[in-house]
């Protein structure tokens, strides 16, 4: 349960909430279910408590928040906290599943190797006991990160909640920044209109991305998007904006030389010319003249009218098109991680130094990144651990100082919530996808005596669905369970939260209008076993005034499951296109082409699509060290927050990075501290954290 519930509004009093933008909502957007979102808005934010993981130098103000928007929100209006500047960069409802990709580390063997000269040890053929990892070549698997599958009004109604939440937050004086695409943008833009009110729309700014090509004379279905858009609204009427300056062009270019409004002095004769009605030159007279003599200003060839020439070495003020600038960049192996460099703009545009920014999307971490790096404060919130660590070890190595803190909402998330998901499922005795079923349903138990029984479960992604209360069981009673089989006797709830469970079973009794037995169960109580744990050995040893952990091997039982998928998958993949190889070589026995391109180890099926049958499977050595990213030692305190006064983070090439600092080392299998280890960390490759305290042999639990 909630430990209570935070009006999204300064002024309302308990059980109300001021609503006066959702007449209008109805009028200019409506969409099924969206009553529901404003039961919820009139109910408050549900406010949980926050648990501190882990805190880096002496600034609590800067924080790291693992948990939904929803819940961060409802945390920082309790503590009276306010946002200056927000960008966002929330789901684009793609319908796209986004992974990153999991490299397997070199083993500190194969570095003791090249670190005693032996680099032709790989190169001339020897057996790679890292599981195929060379000095130039990477082995790498993906992880789902997050699902971006949402139906169009789930979409709008989880967008709307947390817009309002956002805006309660904000002070009077702040802005907001929302990074969408084509697919829901235009949507999104009148929820914005309805929460911040049209006439603090300020801009829609045009960002460019990844650019992409097709063949000459190839016909396709539509053209490249090219382009994001990003919504500016402010809080207040009275917000201004410092308009950021851009390089002018590469090449030279020339402009129209006169400007909006009519200014005294600023209408003289200029090349026989006078500005057009209601605009002025945009420079004085005597500017004008010396920039006539600096040949930078000149009659149009054509028109005639008065125009301006912008060298390549100019600045020039940003209007609302971005197009000097990519919006993405992947530096960090994150699927969706903005441009440093957009961040930047729009943090100098709305903010001051010592301002508070926040991210409540954060991803990868540049938004917290760029508003340290320019001396503002920030909050990053995101659910998925990969997107925590992220942004922890990119602080880290720029000297941050933050808290890391965990909303305790119910259910501790594995990795991310589609991960969770994933996992519940399997974990659901009997549990099978069931075509007949609504997608309400998550699949359905065939059971020996009651037949088919319905599951559903709440979707770990939406915050409106982990609260198990009366307008949810409400939906499922009469709207969700009447549309079932007749045939059916039984349906399974989970729940993440439940408000009052005696009052549900009572509102369950006296309006089900089926004769299907509902039963409810608790979702945390199968997550609470889920988790294999990971195993350690090492050896801590004094040398000089250093406290030396040397590790003999590391073993995780979950990896191990993944990465055998992985293989498992390949090696049906590699038997699939032997057989297309196979079915390609009968019909183009006599292509001379084909037999070229196979003895140069490419080959093509029967639809000359090109295969790979070479496939090496991932495969673990010994000690099992290459699953190791990250170590760290807490010398300060047995319990609490985590403190880190040694650690090491192992890239993927192999290269340790020390305390936040990089180097050129490989990893040798330890790690050291001048004071004496408490605790140890050790964080696997795909994100899975262990704490314990030192032991000679340790067993590690998430």
């Amino acid at each position: 349960m909630p430990v209570k519930y935070v009006p999204y509004y300064p002024n309302t009093v308990e059980g109300q909430a001021i609503l006066n933008n959702f007449t209008r909502s109805r009028r200019a957007l409506r969409y099924r279910d969206d009553e529901k979102a404003q039961e919820r808005i009139k109910r408050g934010m549900p406010r949980y408590e926050l648990e501190k993981i882990e805190s880096v130098g002496n600034k609590p103000e800067n924080m790291i928040i693992r948990g939904e928007c929803l819940s961060a929100c409802a945390y920082l209006k309790d503590k009276g906290v306010e946002i200056d500047l927000v960008y966002i960069d929330p789901p684009f409802a793609s319908g796209a599943d986004y992974a990153k990709k999991v490299y397997l580390r070199r083993n500190p063997e194969i570095a003791r190797k090249i670190a005693e000269g032996m680099e032709e040890y790989l190169a001339n053929g020897n057996e790679d006991q890292n599981g195929g990892i060379d000095i130039e070549g990477l082995r790498s698997f993906e992880e789902k990160m997050y699902g971006d599958i949402w139906n169009k009004e789930d979409y709008l109604n989880w967008m709307f909640e947390n817009l309002v939440a956002i805006k309660s937050v904000m002070s009077e004086n702040a802005s907001i920044y929302v990074h969408l695409d084509w697919h829901i943008g235009h949507y999104v833009k009148i929820l914005m209109d309805e929460v911040f009110g049209e006439d603090n729309f300020r801009n829609e700014i045009i960002v460019r991305r990844v650019k992409k090509s097709i063949r000459e004379n190839e016909k396709v279905k539509s053209l490249n998007v090219a382009t994001d858009s990003i919504y500016l609204y402010v809080k207040s009427e009275d917000v201004l904006i410092l308009p950021p300056s851009k390089p002018a062009a590469k090449e030279e270019r020339w402009h129209a030389f006169d400007a909006p409004e009519i200014r005294t002095g600023m209408d003289y004769d200029l090349f026989g010319k006078k500005p057009p009605a209601g605009r002025h030159w945009m420079r004085s007279y005597e500017i004008a003249q010396q920039w006539i003599k600096d040949e930078k200003l000149r009659p149009n060839p054509s028109s005639g009218k008065p125009e301006y020439k912008i060298d390549a070495s100019d600045e020039m003020i940003c209007d609302s098109l971005w197009d000097d600038l990519q919006a993405y960049t992947f530096e960090h192996d994150y699927t969706t991680e903005k441009n440093p460099d957009l961040l930047e703009r729009i943090i100098k545009a709305s903010s001051d130094e010592g301002m508070i920014v926040a991210d409540f999307f954060g991803g990868s971490g540049v938004t917290a990144k760029a508003a340290n790096d320019l001396k503002r404060k920030f909050i990053h919130v995101d659910v998925g651990i990969n997107s925590i660590q992220t942004v922890r070890d990119r602080l880290v190595s720029t000297g941050a100082e933050f808290d890391i803190h965990d909303v305790k909402d119910g259910v501790s998330l594995f990795r991310n919530p589609v991960q969770t998901m994933d996992k519940l499922k399997t974990l659901i005795v009997g549990l099978k996808n069931e075509d007949s079923l609504d997608s309400f349903w998550e699949g359905a138990i065939n059971d020996s005596k009651l037949g088919l029984v319905p599951v559903y479960i709440p979707n770990l992604l939406d915050h409106s669905t982990k609260i198990l209360d009366v307008p949810l069981m409400n939906r499922i009673l009469n709207i969700a369970m009447p549309e079932l089989p007749d045939s059916v006797k039984k349906v399974v709830v989970f729940y993440v939260d439940i408000e009052d469970e005696k009052e549900l079973k009572d509102f369950i009794k006296d309006n089900n209008p089926t004769e299907f037995e509902v039963e409810l169960r608790d979702l945390k109580e199968i997550l609470d076993d889920v988790i294999v744990e990971d195993i350690a050995e090492y050896e801590m040893k004094k040398s000089g005034k250093e406290h030396v952990i040397e590790f003999k091997s590391f073993t995780s039982d979950r990896l191990i499951q993944k990465i055998g998928e992985y293989n498992q998958k390949h090696e049906l993949q590699k038997v699939g296109e032997n057989l297309l190889e196979k079915v390609g070589d009968e019909q183009d026995e006599e292509n001379d082409d084909a037999d070229a391109e196979a003895e140069n180890g490419s080959n093509r099926n029967g639809n000359g699509k090109k295969i790979n049958s070479k496939f090496t499977p991932i495969k673990i050595s010994e000690t099992g060290l290459e699953l190791i990213e990250l170590v760290s030692l807490n010398c300060s305190n047995n319990e609490g927050a985590w403190k880190s006064d040694s650690e090491i983070k192992i890239d993927k090439k192999g290269y340790v990075i020390r305390n936040g600092k990089k180097t050129k080392d490989f990893w040798d299998g330890r790690i050291s501290s001048p004071k004496k280890p408490i605790r140890i960390k050790i964080r696997n490759i795909c994100g899975d954290e262990s704490v314990q305290q030192i032991k000679v042999i340790s067993k590690f639990a998430k």
